[in-house]
Protein backbone atom coordinates (compact mmCIF):
# COMPACT_ATOMS: atom_id res chain seq x y z
CA UNK A 1 0.00 0.00 0.00
CA UNK A 2 1.45 3.31 -1.10
CA UNK A 3 1.74 6.01 1.55
CA UNK A 4 -0.68 8.93 1.28
CA UNK A 5 1.51 11.92 0.41
CA UNK A 6 -1.02 14.36 1.78
CA UNK A 7 -1.15 12.61 5.14
CA UNK A 8 2.64 12.50 5.32
CA UNK A 9 2.82 16.25 4.76
CA UNK A 10 0.11 16.94 7.30
CA UNK A 11 1.83 14.85 9.94
CA UNK A 12 5.18 16.53 9.46
CA UNK A 13 6.10 18.75 12.36
CA UNK A 14 8.54 20.88 10.42
CA UNK A 15 8.56 22.18 6.87
CA UNK A 16 11.86 23.63 5.69
CA UNK A 17 11.80 26.06 2.79
CA UNK A 18 14.65 27.73 0.97
CA UNK A 19 13.85 31.32 0.00
CA UNK A 20 16.63 33.08 -1.86
CA UNK A 21 19.68 32.38 0.28
CA UNK A 22 17.94 32.05 3.64
CA UNK A 23 16.49 28.97 5.34
CA UNK A 24 13.23 29.50 7.14
CA UNK A 25 11.89 26.78 9.44
CA UNK A 26 8.16 27.01 9.99
CA UNK A 27 6.04 25.04 12.42
CA UNK A 28 3.83 22.48 10.67
CA UNK A 29 0.27 21.55 11.56
CA UNK A 30 1.38 19.55 14.61
CA UNK A 31 4.14 21.99 15.56
CA UNK A 32 3.65 24.71 18.11
CA UNK A 33 4.93 28.26 17.94
CA UNK A 34 7.11 29.37 20.78
CA UNK A 35 5.39 31.79 23.11
CA UNK A 36 6.47 35.43 22.96
CA UNK A 37 6.67 37.21 26.30
CA UNK A 38 4.94 40.56 25.83
CA UNK A 39 6.28 41.89 29.14
CA UNK A 40 9.89 41.20 28.17
CA UNK A 41 9.42 42.68 24.71
CA UNK A 42 7.75 45.75 26.17
CA UNK A 43 10.50 46.19 28.76
CA UNK A 44 13.20 45.92 26.08
CA UNK A 45 11.37 48.46 23.93
CA UNK A 46 10.59 50.80 26.80
CA UNK A 47 6.97 50.72 25.74
CA UNK A 48 3.76 48.92 26.66
CA UNK A 49 3.22 45.72 24.67
CA UNK A 50 -0.05 43.95 23.98
CA UNK A 51 -0.78 40.47 22.65
CA UNK A 52 -3.40 39.85 19.98
CA UNK A 53 -5.68 36.82 19.78
CA UNK A 54 -3.37 35.19 17.24
CA UNK A 55 -0.32 35.54 19.49
CA UNK A 56 1.28 38.60 17.88
CA UNK A 57 2.93 41.04 20.28
CA UNK A 58 2.47 44.67 19.28
CA UNK A 59 4.05 47.96 20.28
CA UNK A 60 2.54 51.31 19.39
CA UNK A 61 3.49 54.94 19.79
CA UNK A 62 1.32 57.83 18.63
CA UNK A 63 3.03 60.92 17.22
CA UNK A 64 1.50 63.54 19.47
CA UNK A 65 4.66 65.65 19.70
CA UNK A 66 4.17 67.46 16.37
CA UNK A 67 0.84 68.90 15.26
CA UNK A 68 -0.03 67.91 11.70
CA UNK A 69 -2.65 69.23 9.29
CA UNK A 70 -3.78 67.28 6.23
CA UNK A 71 -5.65 69.22 3.55
CA UNK A 72 -6.18 71.95 6.14
CA UNK A 73 -7.62 69.56 8.74
CA UNK A 74 -6.00 69.32 12.16
CA UNK A 75 -5.25 65.60 11.99
CA UNK A 76 -5.39 63.25 14.97
CA UNK A 77 -2.77 60.52 15.52
CA UNK A 78 -5.46 57.80 15.65
CA UNK A 79 -6.21 58.58 12.00
CA UNK A 80 -2.86 57.19 10.88
CA UNK A 81 -0.05 59.07 12.63
CA UNK A 82 1.14 56.21 14.79
CA UNK A 83 4.33 54.16 14.81
CA UNK A 84 4.00 50.44 15.46
CA UNK A 85 5.96 47.20 15.55
CA UNK A 86 4.54 43.67 15.52
CA UNK A 87 6.35 40.53 16.62
CA UNK A 88 5.44 36.97 15.67
CA UNK A 89 7.26 33.88 16.89
CA UNK A 90 9.51 31.76 14.70
CA UNK A 91 11.40 28.54 15.31
CA UNK A 92 14.51 30.55 16.16
CA UNK A 93 13.04 33.55 17.94
CA UNK A 94 10.82 36.17 16.35
CA UNK A 95 10.15 38.20 13.26
CA UNK A 96 9.32 41.89 13.53
CA UNK A 97 7.56 44.13 11.05
CA UNK A 98 6.72 47.76 11.65
CA UNK A 99 5.98 51.23 10.39
CA UNK A 100 7.52 54.37 11.84
CA UNK A 101 6.17 57.91 11.46
CA UNK A 102 9.05 60.21 10.54
CA UNK A 103 9.41 63.84 9.58
CA UNK A 104 12.05 64.74 7.01
CA UNK A 105 14.83 65.57 9.49
CA UNK A 106 14.18 62.32 11.40
CA UNK A 107 14.57 59.88 8.52
CA UNK A 108 18.36 59.64 8.46
CA UNK A 109 18.83 59.26 12.26
CA UNK A 110 16.01 56.70 12.41
CA UNK A 111 17.45 54.71 9.51
CA UNK A 112 20.96 54.77 10.94
CA UNK A 113 19.60 53.50 14.26
CA UNK A 114 17.77 50.68 12.50
CA UNK A 115 20.89 49.56 10.66
CA UNK A 116 23.07 49.85 13.77
CA UNK A 117 20.74 47.47 15.58
CA UNK A 118 20.39 44.80 12.91
CA UNK A 119 17.04 45.86 11.49
CA UNK A 120 16.18 46.19 7.81
CA UNK A 121 14.51 49.19 6.20
CA UNK A 122 11.89 47.89 3.77
CA UNK A 123 10.02 51.00 2.67
CA UNK A 124 10.05 54.81 2.87
CA UNK A 125 7.22 56.85 1.41
CA UNK A 126 4.33 59.21 2.09
CA UNK A 127 0.78 58.35 3.10
CA UNK A 128 -0.81 61.78 2.61
CA UNK A 129 -1.00 64.77 0.27
CA UNK A 130 -1.05 68.40 1.44
CA UNK A 131 0.22 67.49 4.90
CA UNK A 132 2.00 70.15 6.96
CA UNK A 133 4.68 69.47 8.00
CA UNK A 134 5.43 66.69 5.53
CA UNK A 135 5.00 63.23 7.07
CA UNK A 136 6.76 60.09 5.88
CA UNK A 137 6.61 56.45 6.91
CA UNK A 138 9.63 54.18 7.29
CA UNK A 139 8.90 50.46 7.32
CA UNK A 140 11.25 48.15 9.20
CA UNK A 141 11.75 44.41 9.56
CA UNK A 142 14.03 41.84 11.10
CA UNK A 143 14.44 38.35 12.54
CA UNK A 144 16.18 37.03 15.63
CA UNK A 145 15.97 37.28 19.39
CA UNK A 146 12.71 39.08 20.25
CA UNK A 147 14.23 41.24 22.98
CA UNK A 148 17.10 42.33 20.73
CA UNK A 149 14.59 43.18 18.02
CA UNK A 150 12.57 45.18 20.55
CA UNK A 151 15.70 47.07 21.60
CA UNK A 152 16.26 47.84 17.92
CA UNK A 153 12.77 49.30 17.63
CA UNK A 154 13.44 51.34 20.77
CA UNK A 155 16.64 52.71 19.26
CA UNK A 156 14.73 53.88 16.19
CA UNK A 157 12.08 55.59 18.27
CA UNK A 158 14.70 57.07 20.61
CA UNK A 159 16.59 58.52 17.63
CA UNK A 160 13.41 60.28 16.55
CA UNK A 161 12.80 61.60 20.07
CA UNK A 162 16.36 62.91 20.16
CA UNK A 163 15.83 64.93 16.99
CA UNK A 164 12.61 66.46 18.32
CA UNK A 165 14.20 67.18 21.70
CA UNK A 166 16.85 69.27 19.96
CA UNK A 167 14.32 71.05 17.74
CA UNK A 168 10.58 70.96 18.39
CA UNK A 169 9.56 71.74 14.81
CA UNK A 170 10.78 69.69 11.81
CA UNK A 171 13.57 71.36 9.85
CA UNK A 172 12.92 72.95 6.46
CA UNK A 173 16.10 71.63 4.80
CA UNK A 174 19.29 69.67 5.38
CA UNK A 175 22.07 71.32 7.36
CA UNK A 176 25.03 72.89 5.57
CA UNK A 177 25.48 75.46 2.84
CA UNK A 178 23.48 75.46 -0.36
CA UNK A 179 25.76 74.70 -3.35
CA UNK A 180 26.28 77.56 -5.76
CA UNK A 181 26.20 77.03 -9.53
CA UNK A 182 29.66 76.32 -10.87
CA UNK A 183 31.70 73.84 -12.87
CA UNK A 184 31.88 70.11 -12.19
CA UNK A 185 34.77 68.14 -13.69
CA UNK A 186 32.78 65.45 -15.50
CA UNK A 187 35.93 63.63 -16.57
CA UNK A 188 37.07 63.17 -12.98
CA UNK A 189 33.68 61.75 -12.00
CA UNK A 190 33.69 59.49 -15.08
CA UNK A 191 36.90 57.89 -13.82
CA UNK A 192 35.48 57.34 -10.35
CA UNK A 193 32.17 55.86 -11.47
CA UNK A 194 33.47 53.98 -14.50
CA UNK A 195 30.69 55.33 -16.72
CA UNK A 196 30.41 58.09 -19.30
CA UNK A 197 28.31 61.07 -18.23
CA UNK A 198 25.98 63.43 -20.04
CA UNK A 199 26.00 67.14 -19.21
CA UNK A 200 23.27 69.76 -19.55
CA UNK A 201 22.61 73.09 -17.82
CA UNK A 202 25.48 72.52 -15.42
CA UNK A 203 24.22 69.07 -14.38
CA UNK A 204 26.45 66.01 -14.83
CA UNK A 205 24.32 62.88 -15.06
CA UNK A 206 24.95 59.13 -15.21
CA UNK A 207 22.41 56.54 -16.32
CA UNK A 208 23.02 52.80 -15.89
CA UNK A 209 20.43 50.44 -17.32
CA UNK A 210 19.59 46.84 -16.52
CA UNK A 211 17.27 44.25 -18.02
CA UNK A 212 14.12 42.53 -16.90
CA UNK A 213 10.73 41.40 -18.12
CA UNK A 214 7.27 42.90 -17.90
CA UNK A 215 4.32 40.66 -18.80
CA UNK A 216 6.82 38.33 -20.46
CA UNK A 217 8.27 41.12 -22.64
CA UNK A 218 11.93 42.06 -22.33
CA UNK A 219 12.41 45.62 -21.04
CA UNK A 220 15.53 47.58 -20.15
CA UNK A 221 16.84 51.04 -19.34
CA UNK A 222 14.81 52.88 -21.94
CA UNK A 223 11.65 51.65 -20.21
CA UNK A 224 12.78 52.93 -16.82
CA UNK A 225 14.95 50.12 -15.48
CA UNK A 226 17.83 52.39 -14.52
CA UNK A 227 20.15 53.50 -11.79
CA UNK A 228 21.02 57.16 -12.22
CA UNK A 229 22.94 59.93 -10.47
CA UNK A 230 22.79 63.67 -11.23
CA UNK A 231 25.41 66.06 -9.83
CA UNK A 232 24.71 69.81 -9.52
CA UNK A 233 26.75 72.69 -8.08
CA UNK A 234 30.52 72.76 -8.26
CA UNK A 235 33.54 70.56 -7.62
CA UNK A 236 33.97 72.10 -4.16
CA UNK A 237 30.33 71.68 -3.07
CA UNK A 238 27.75 69.72 -5.00
CA UNK A 239 24.54 67.80 -4.51
CA UNK A 240 23.75 64.41 -5.96
CA UNK A 241 20.23 63.19 -6.56
CA UNK A 242 19.52 59.78 -7.93
CA UNK A 243 17.80 56.44 -7.99
CA UNK A 244 19.04 52.86 -7.59
CA UNK A 245 17.16 49.98 -9.21
CA UNK A 246 17.58 46.86 -7.07
CA UNK A 247 16.37 43.31 -6.65
CA UNK A 248 15.20 42.35 -3.15
CA UNK A 249 18.57 40.97 -2.05
CA UNK A 250 20.36 44.13 -3.20
CA UNK A 251 18.23 46.58 -1.21
CA UNK A 252 19.86 46.42 2.21
CA UNK A 253 23.50 46.42 0.95
CA UNK A 254 22.79 49.45 -1.26
CA UNK A 255 21.00 51.37 1.49
CA UNK A 256 23.76 50.66 3.98
CA UNK A 257 26.48 51.67 1.52
CA UNK A 258 24.76 54.95 0.71
CA UNK A 259 24.37 55.76 4.38
CA UNK A 260 28.02 54.95 5.07
CA UNK A 261 28.79 57.54 2.41
CA UNK A 262 26.57 60.06 4.23
CA UNK A 263 24.01 60.08 1.43
CA UNK A 264 20.41 60.49 2.60
CA UNK A 265 17.70 58.02 1.57
CA UNK A 266 14.54 59.93 0.64
CA UNK A 267 12.31 57.15 -0.73
CA UNK A 268 12.18 53.36 -1.04
CA UNK A 269 9.38 51.77 -3.04
CA UNK A 270 8.45 49.93 -6.23
CA UNK A 271 7.84 51.50 -9.64
CA UNK A 272 6.15 48.57 -11.34
CA UNK A 273 3.89 45.60 -10.65
CA UNK A 274 4.40 42.19 -12.23
CA UNK A 275 7.95 42.62 -13.46
CA UNK A 276 10.49 39.77 -13.41
CA UNK A 277 12.48 39.89 -11.24
CA UNK A 278 10.71 42.21 -8.80
CA UNK A 279 12.56 45.54 -8.67
CA UNK A 280 12.73 48.13 -5.93
CA UNK A 281 13.93 51.72 -6.17
CA UNK A 282 15.61 53.96 -3.65
CA UNK A 283 15.88 57.69 -4.24
CA UNK A 284 18.69 59.57 -2.54
CA UNK A 285 20.19 63.02 -1.92
CA UNK A 286 23.69 63.94 -0.84
CA UNK A 287 25.65 67.14 -0.34
CA UNK A 288 29.47 67.28 -0.30
CA UNK A 289 32.40 67.89 -2.68
CA UNK A 290 31.55 66.32 -6.05
CA UNK A 291 34.30 63.67 -5.98
CA UNK A 292 33.35 62.62 -2.46
CA UNK A 293 29.75 62.13 -3.58
CA UNK A 294 30.87 60.14 -6.61
CA UNK A 295 32.95 57.85 -4.42
CA UNK A 296 29.94 57.25 -2.18
CA UNK A 297 27.75 56.33 -5.16
CA UNK A 298 30.52 54.06 -6.48
CA UNK A 299 30.69 52.26 -3.14
CA UNK A 300 26.96 51.53 -3.36
CA UNK A 301 27.34 50.32 -6.95
CA UNK A 302 30.14 48.01 -5.82
CA UNK A 303 28.03 46.66 -2.94
CA UNK A 304 25.29 45.88 -5.45
CA UNK A 305 27.74 44.09 -7.73
CA UNK A 306 28.89 41.86 -4.87
CA UNK A 307 25.34 40.60 -4.42
CA UNK A 308 24.94 40.10 -8.17
CA UNK A 309 28.21 38.16 -8.37
CA UNK A 310 26.85 35.68 -5.85
CA UNK A 311 23.84 35.06 -8.08
CA UNK A 312 21.34 36.45 -5.58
Amino acid sequence: MKPNIKSLLCSATLIVTLVGTRWFVAAGPQGEKSHLDADKIGAAAGSKATTTKDGVVRLARARTDVKVTVDGLAYQPFGGLGSWAAFTSTAHGAMVMGDTVVFQDEVTPAMDAAFANGLEVTGLHNHFFFDEPKVYFMHIGGQGDPEKLAKGVKSVWDAIKSVRSARSEPAARFTGEVPKPGKIDAGALDKILGHKSDSQDGVVKYTIGREGKMHGIKVAGSMGLTTWAAFSGSDDLAVVAGDFIMTANEVQPVLRALRKGNIHIVALHNHMIGEEPAFYFTHYWGKAPARELANSVKTALDAQKVVQSKGH
